[in-house]
């Protein structure tokens, strides 16, 4: 019979002290009965050494290999793009039982790049914690990230059903709400929820860029809160952004084809004066912000 007092996972080893990674160690430190040990992995000697000083973990490593020895749970928050090689650096180290998850915002290409490099007996749980700032690396995290937050964990067909409850139980526990799905149709969904707005933010905060000094200088000056807004989006890790969009590329560019109708639609109604196409979409709209509020996703 399993020990009430037992922390759920005895050693977690989390690779990637960015913003996600650091934010979990938090709440593993602060929370009793989650990890009996955490281990962190990063390739950067400075953040190893930024973690250590924190007390985020009991050892950090740079070798991966060296880092998930030994562990029952191990979390991967680095880019999508680093997947399939470190999937294969820590695969020949992993133990009989352990479960390997991550926290990526594209989950087809988790499986595509890490399931064939786990042996027998180990179980992928790929996860999605639909959290973030625009912060990044170990001082960026914090334990309330995830409180009131959704995970989409979206397990392959055949992953061993405990494995899936255990990781769908640390979630719950840092205080998110739990869904399970289908990868492909969790991409399909963060394509227009996640994706599309960053792309749009990219391209707006480009745009100004791309002004006249002295034009440009006054955008930044006089920024009204929807440029702020998009501001804020477009200082997320580019790495990370990056490898999402060549990641997830077909959902993306089947969703900015609807977005291009869309836009066209409305500059059509625009350049005609169509006031009532303008005032019907801006009223759906509002309704689609009093669902979120609602939800409590605001």
């Amino acid at each position: 019979m399993a020990d009430p007092a037992a922390p759920l996972f005895p050693r977690i080893a989390i690779i990637g002290l960015g913003l996600i990674g650091s934010s979990l160690a938090r709440c593993f430190k602060e929370q009793a009965g989650l990890a009996g040990e955490v281990v962190a992995g990063d390739r950067s000697e400075a953040v190893c050494a930024r973690v250590l000083e924190l007390g985020l973990a009991a050892r950090a490593e740079t070798d991966p290999a060296r880092a998930v020895a030994g562990a029952d749970l191990v979390i991967l928050a680095v880019p999508i793009g680093a997947y399939a090689g470190l999937a294969e650096a820590i695969g020949p180290h992993l133990k009989p039982g352990a479960i390997v998850t991550d926290v990526g915002s594209v989950k087809q290409a988790a499986v595509r790049d890490v399931a064939p490099h786990l042996p027998e007996g180990v179980h992928f749980v790929p996860g999605h914690p639909i959290a973030g700032t625009e912060h990044s690396g170990p001082d960026a995290g914090f334990a309330s990230l995830f409180k009131g937050r959704w995970c989409i964990l979206t397990p392959p067909p055949g992953t061993d059903a405990g494995a899936v409850e255990a990781v769908s139980e640390l979630w719950r526990r840092v205080g998110s709400m739990v869904e399970v799905m289908e990868p492909g149709h969790h991409d399909r969904v963060l394509a227009i929820t996640s994706h599309l707005p960053h792309l749009i933010a990219y391209t707006i905060v480009g745009t100004a860029t791309d002004l006249e000094e002295h034009l440009k200088a006054e955008v930044i000056r006089f920024s009204a809160s929807g440029f702020r807004d998009f501001t804020r989006i477009a200082a997320s890790d580019p790495v990370m952004w990056r490898d999402i969009f060549l990641n997830n590329r077909e959902a993306v560019l089947e969703i900015i084809q609807r977005f291009t109708e869309d836009l066209t639609a409305l500059q059509r109604a625009i350049r005609w004066g169509e006031a009532d196409t303008l005032e019907d979409l801006f009223t759906r709209t509002r309704a689609i912000r009093r669902g979120i509020i609602d939800a409590k996703q605001a």
